[in-house]
């Protein structure tokens, strides 16, 4: 949803993959699809940290972390642009551990989701939230309404979101689980060169929580 680009290094450029995924970890009789996999991927910002604290395991400076179904990778140099924000990340991948695992037997701590750049479909993300910030919207001081207690965070629309490229002609309520992120469906101003999702049901972000309850 919030795209952060990563560069593998030592992968061949002209080199794509076409690897199974599972389409329901839940459900193995959902069978699986194949997405490809190149050189330059996107991964999740929030799956970044420069400076990561002691309880935070995804990917970080000399970090190796697990890509889901693919390969280990290990961040090597970190890409800023003139207001300091990381843009870029470059890593190596490790070609022997294809599938997810290590024929040493070493462990990685995090695995985290992808699209491959030259793949990936462009599109809208809706992110509904509640519409009240109090359970009883009615619950107000004296000389106010309801109104007063809507959630000015309602909604938030992401216009720079990245989906593999099997959502390609996704029909109109059509629903998905986007991994680690939260259930969607597809919204009926969504067409074939605009994708539009909306967020039904969020997932809980276990580091989301951890990160908040250290900034309280």
């Amino acid at each position: 949803l919030r795209p952060l680009r990563v560069v593998i290094d030592n992968y061949p450029e002209d080199k794509v993959e076409e690897l199974d995924c599972v389409n329901n970890p839940e459900d193995p009789s959902m069978g699986t699809r194949k997405v490809p996999f190149s050189r330059i991927l996107y991964i999740e910002h929030d799956d970044f940290r420069e400076e990561p604290s002691k309880k935070y395991f995804r990917l970080a400076p000399g970090r190796e972390i697990r890509l889901r179904y693919a390969y280990f990778i290990k961040c090597v140099d970190v890409i800023k642009d003139e207001k300091g924000k990381v843009v870029e990340l470059h890593c190596t991948y490790d070609p022997k551990t294809r599938g997810g695992d290590a024929p040493d037997g070493r462990k990685v701590k995090a695995t985290l989701h992808w699209v491959s750049v030259n793949h990936a479909l462009k599109s809208e993300v809706r992110l509904y939230d509640r519409l009240f910030t109090k359970v009883n919207p009615n619950e107000v001081g004296e000389g106010k309404d309801f109104t007063s207690n809507v959630n000015q965070n309602s909604l938030k629309v992401l216009t720079e979101c990245y989906v593999e490229p099997n959502l390609k002609g996704a029909a109109s309520g059509n629903r998905y689980q986007f991994e680690r992120l939260g259930y969607f469906c597809v919204d009926s101003d969504s067409s074939d060169k605009a994708l539009v999702f909306n967020r039904t049901v969020s997932l809980r972000d276990t580091w989301a929580k951890i990160e908040k309850n250290f900034k309280e």
